[in-house]
């Protein structure tokens, strides 16, 4: 069975086989997440999110979908690229949200992956209320994880996003 653990700090910081970038869709770096892994991570993720986006991805990695790159000077063997939805008071976007981690999870089995580490996507500037993103992350993980995967660490910025995960995790 695969082992939930939560963790208060930097996703960059923390030595794990995958660790899952809540990108944006040009895969070419940004703000939050996406920008401190890319910074952190140094030139070769740019580089091979470059090639991804003049090969299969031209117009962008869709919502919910995810792919893998380099890690670069990060503390990991790859990073799992996912594009979370945009939290919307009008339309469910829950499926798109749960996608992104079953997605990034079954790429992480693909690549052999044992360890694999995830922020709390779209929970920053795309507006998604916390407790139900921690919700989503967390009944994602429990029923989705393949065997193969050892662990899943929620690698969660601030207080208020741990206490939401671990209300979550129970």
């Amino acid at each position: 069975m695969t082992r939930i653990t939560l963790v208060q700090g930097d996703i960059t910081q923390v030595p794990v086989d995958a660790v899952v970038n809540a990108a944006n869709s040009s895969l070419l770096g940004g703000g939050g997440v996406d920008g401190a892994i890319h910074r952190r991570g140094g030139p070769e993720i740019l580089a091979a999110c470059r090639a991804l986006r003049a090969s299969h991805y031209g117009k962008g990695l869709p919502t919910g979908q995810a792919v893998a790159t380099t890690a670069g000077n990060l503390p990991a063997t790859w990073v799992i690229h996912t594009v979370g939805p945009v939290w919307s008071r009008e339309e469910d976007r829950s499926p798109l949200l749960a996608s992104c981690y079953r997605e990034s999870l079954r790429v992480a089995a693909e690549l052999g992956a044992r360890t694999v580490a995830f922020p709390a996507i779209s929970t920053g500037i795309y507006g998604w209320p916390m407790d139900d993103g921690a919700r989503i992350a967390v009944e994602t993980a429990r029923t989705t994880a393949p065997p193969s995967i050892e662990e899943i660490r929620f690698v969660l910025f601030d207080a208020t996003a741990y206490a939401a995960f671990e209300a979550a995790v129970g």
